[in-house]
């Protein structure tokens, strides 16, 4: 996919992950809606895009995502400004173990719910040219995460949605779906995980950090860029290590849709 006059929307791109992504994507020639709750970070952030990418390639808009009519307005504003939407992204995330319902309202409910908008946009059955959705999901999302289960059940959510509606989207909508799956990132989750107090979490925080290591915000956006740049790995499923190192997880033989045998 070539990424020059192409429109994107990303959730959580104010900072971090979402943030990386969305730069990279002006990098290589895009324009990007903003989506993101925090509206000073928000707008810091597209000033500092402004400058080097052109303010006409930038729009930010402020979003609960938890909250449908914010969603469903962001995609209409980013559709009003650009004309058209070709990338999606569902990055936005939290770790929250004191509301756990707020952590899946965030995580799982809000990807699914933009991942509808965005198919419902991008489809080729309502007049759209198809495109792809990239949904951000975690390590902790296909290996078990004892520091936080709630965060690694809405990851694991992510996970199954995106992998399992994939198998009829592209045929269907035109639309390829795809997940990723970072290890530890240098981002403010890490730092929170950081700040654990009680000894026993702490000393299993370390020992998962020095398992694992951990990323920049950078290597995710390049992981997120081979992606979407492989038109052939419709629900590819993309682990990143913290050193470096890129995994897909192929989906099992017996998922896979079965064609006709030929006569």
């Amino acid at each position: 996919m070539e990424f020059q006059g192409k429109v994107a929307l990303v959730t959580g791109a104010a900072q971090g992950i979402g943030k990386a992504i969305a730069e990279i994507l002006l990098k290589n020639g895009a324009k990007v809606s903003l989506l993101d709750i925090n509206v000073t970070t928000g707008e810091a952030t597209k000033a500092a895009f402004a400058q080097s990418y052109g303010d006409e390639n930038i729009l930010f808009l402020q979003c609960d995502v938890t909250s449908e009519n914010q969603l469903k307005d962001c995609f209409s504003k980013t559709l009003e400004k650009f004309q058209k939407l070709d990338i999606v992204c569902n990055n936005a995330g939290i770790s929250d173990r004191e509301n756990w319902e707020n952590c899946l309202s965030v995580n799982l409910v809000s990807v699914i719910k933009g991942t509808y908008l965005g198919i419902q946009h991008m489809s080729k059955e309502t007049g759209g040219k198809g495109g792809v959705i990239v949904n951000i999901a975690s390590m902790s999302g296909v290996t078990p995460y004892y520091l936080g289960p709630v965060y690694a059940a809405s990851k694991y959510g992510v996970v199954g949605f995106t992998t399992s509606l994939s198998l009829t989207c592209l045929e269907k909508h035109g639309v390829r779906l795809q997940v990723l799956c970072p290890g530890f990132v240098d981002t403010q989750l890490l730092a929170n995980l950081k700040l654990l107090k009680a000894p026993e979490q702490k000393e299993k925080a370390d020992r998962l950090l020095a398992r694992f290591g951990v990323l920049t915000t950078s290597q995710v956006a390049e992981g997120f860029l081979q992606l979407v740049t492989d038109q052939t790995r419709n629900g590819a499923l993309l682990k990143l290590f913290g050193n470096g190192r890129l995994e897909y997880e192929p989906l099992p033989a017996a998922c896979l849709p079965e064609h006709p045998k030929s006569t």
